[in-house]
């Protein structure tokens, strides 16, 4: 089933986005990389983790944040995209998703993590290559809803070594995978990446 171009409101904005409705309840919001290195809803990850979460069934919402592509607005440091990542949320519970996963890569995780109280609605924050080493995670304390992060072996935005230690601080029981030969690109990689997302979300849905 092909992807639909949409709009939906950010507050006074109106923002972009690729929407794949499925049938039932269950439904994912993808966050793109950072928007001043010319991060965007077509990033290679952000649309291998959409493809993961479609192959089981997952109505999928990925976005341009604010400012980006052919979405209203300018950069936001991150307050404004919190926003975003809101108005995409209430997007799909509008078209009937009340089962929803909340995942992003690198700029997009950090936005989704420190944004995640105000997102009730969330079940379960999947991370990929939170930039440890580049953005401010100092705030983001026990957070059980964190419950995947994945990074490369030779990620120097988002070190393994660096994210291990945080794990333990947001939520031990999270699963982490590191992905041997991946940097932060994670070009040549991505199926390794569709790999680790689909097994961890089809033995989610059989505990």
């Amino acid at each position: 089933m092909a992807e639909e171009k949409i709009h939906f409101n950010s507050g006074d904005l109106e923002l972009e986005g690729l929407l794949n409705r499925r049938d039932g309840e269950k439904g994912v919001v993808v966050t793109h990389p950072h928007p001043l290195y010319g991060g965007d809803m077509q990033n290679n990850v952000v649309t291998t983790i959409a493809r993961a979460y479609q192959n089981l069934g997952y109505s999928t919402l990925r976005f341009n944040f604010r400012g980006v592509g052919n979405s209203q607005g300018r950069y936001s440091d991150g307050h404004g995209e919190q926003k975003d990542v809101k108005a995409a949320l209430d997007y799909l519970v509008s078209a009937g998703c009340c089962d929803l996963d909340l995942a992003g890569y690198s700029f997009g995780a950090w936005v989704n993590a420190m944004g995640l109280g105000k997102y009730p609605e969330v079940r379960r924050l999947n991370m990929v290559s939170p930039p440890a080493a580049f953005m401010d995670f100092s705030g983001l304390g026990l957070t059980p809803r964190i419950r995947l992060v994945v990074s490369g072996s030779r990620d120097d935005i988002a070190p393994p070594a660096m994210i291990r230690e945080m794990i333990n601080t947001w939520n031990p029981d999270a699963e982490f995978r590191v992905i041997e030969g991946a940097d932060h690109f994670y070009g040549g990689y991505e199926e390794d990446l569709f790999q680790i997302i689909h097994r961890f979300l089809g033995r989610e849905a059989h505990e």
